[in-house]
């Protein structure tokens, strides 16, 4: 398939369906529909606009470098990677640091690894207390993120950290 005959194709089909659905007896309100329709800047279609995905490179050696623990066997993205340095605890407080890429990208990997390992290491220097708290927009985000999180607390190098949700 080719992305731009297929927009063309159906944008207008979708003009031919709209034409006739209002079916305008009226020629001045016919034209001004379709102009509206079929204008390049002004009108309800525009692009088509093509997003190509390049693939996530993996983390160079070294990015355990920022954390105490990590998943077994696993090698983040380099985004998480560039994420872990930020946001350990590890080496110094961490720092501000806003992720953006693509859906399935491992954003929340990329910020709840440095959260996992920062307490498990205050836990083991016996600090209790509560040690994050994340918020979500969405009941529904909350309890996908809690059955992320449930996977991974399942490590045995996190038996002392813990984690609840609260909805409300």
């Amino acid at each position: 398939m080719r992305p731009t005959l297929a927009a063309e194709s159906l944008r207008a089909n979708l003009t031919q369906y709209l034409t006739t659905t209002f079916g305008l007896t009226d020629d001045s309100m016919r034209a001004g529909l379709a102009a509206f329709l079929t204008h390049p800047e002004q009108g309800i279609f525009r692009g088509p606009y093509l997003r190509i995905r390049t693939p996530f490179r993996p983390a160079n050696d070294g990015w355990r470098h920022h954390l105490e623990w990590a998943p077994s066997d696993w090698t983040p993205w380099g985004h998480q990677a560039k994420a872990f340095e930020r946001l350990s605890t590890l080496h110094g407080p961490a720092q501000p640091t806003l992720v953006t890429t693509g859906t399935g990208s491992g954003k929340t990997e990329a910020f709840l690894v440095p959260i996992l390992d920062h307490c498990r290491r205050v836990r083991r220097q016996g600090r209790p207390g509560v040690k994050a708290i994340l918020l979500y927009p969405m009941n529904a985000l909350a309890t996908d993120q809690t059955n992320r999180i449930d996977a991974f607390l399942q490590d045995p190098e996190l038996t002392d950290v813990t984690a609840g949700l609260y909805i409300g």
